[in-house]
């Protein structure tokens, strides 16, 4: 499957406007991933959307709700929020620059691919990459993407332009509070000579193949020998669709059963009552007319 932009706009450095689009660097589908299964069914299990003493609701219904006070929200529409108009939705301006070294590893989130729009992006693009990799600087600007607004940092790579989200000051969690209770003394000379030779001698150019997800590659094999093992229990139910339908339909079926009990016995009641005035008021008419017949 094609990769699709996350994000498309213009990468601005002063009066250079540059149609770029922007693309996740990372797969999410590297791991492996489970489904939660209903064991006596043999159905998934789904994720509803319910409020308490209500049930599933509707997702038309819901609202933004800001928290001011203790279980006091102040609600915002969608559309309200979708209004706010911000520069960063289309333009990505480097307003400042910085060097490489310079941004300490806590910050960086997630890291994007800038590319180019088209071919007429292609020359203005490729001098502000290889500006950036002669000043051996990261540029630093902001952008809006899925509801918030992220700094950015934007830097050569290979041919191309990576762009890493920071987080902002606030976000980072300070150490001092977890920190301060460690020694800064210093370590023993003698332990600290064997500490530093052995890394040394494990210190090599970094290499991400050299590595691999052992826990993801025992999850494969585990599933595997489950797939080979014909004892090992398995299900193969239909996804039957939205989650609570079977729930929602067993409870209507329950309802219109006892509404047509309900109308039923009613029916019935009213039947037989009249039934037996009708036979009370027939008897009636039939013991006036013999009386009349044995008067005359």
């Amino acid at each position: 499957m094609a990769a699709r932009a996350l994000w498309k706009g213009q990468l601005r450095l002063s009066l250079v406007s540059i149609p770029v689009e922007l693309y996740s660097a990372t797969r999410s589908g590297a791991s492996i991933s489970f489904r939660q299964i209903h064991e006596p069914s043999g159905k998934p299990v789904h994720y509803q959307k319910v409020v308490d003493g209500i049930g599933p609701i509707d997702s038309a219904d819901i609202m933004k709700g800001f928290e001011f006070e203790k279980d006091n929200y102040v609600l915002l529409d969608p559309d309200e929020v979708d209004a706010i108009k911000l520069e960063t939705k289309k333009t990505l301006e480097l307003v400042q620059f910085v060097g490489a070294c310079e941004i300490p590893p806590l910050y960086f989130d997630k890291p994007y691919y800038l590319v180019p729009t088209d071919e007429l992006a292609m020359d203005a693009y490729s001098v502000v990459r290889d500006a950036l990799r002669e000043t051996e600087k990261i540029g630093l600007g902001q952008l809006a993407l899925r509801g918030k607004e992220y700094l950015a940092a934007i830097k050569p790579c290979g041919n191309g332009l990576l762009l890493e989200t920071l987080h902002y000051e606030d976000e980072i969690r300070k150490a001092d509070p977890l920190f301060s209770e460690i020694s800064d003394d210093k370590a023993d000379k003698d332990l600290l000579e064997v500490a530093t030779t052995l890394i040394e001698r494990k210190s090599a150019p970094f290499d991400a193949s050299a590595f691999k997800d052992h826990y993801t590659d025992a999850l494969r094999a585990l599933v595997d020998r489950k797939r080979g093992n014909k004892k090992a229990k398995r299900v193969a139910a239909e996804d039957t669709g939205r989650a609570g339908d079977d729930n929602v339909v067993d409870l209507m079926s329950a309802l219109k059963k006892s509404l047509e009990g309900t109308k039923a016995s009613g029916k019935g009641s009213s039947k037989t009552k009249s039934s037996s005035k009708s036979t009370s008021g027939s008897s009636s008419s039939k013991s006036r007319s013999r009386g009349s017949k044995k008067a005359a």
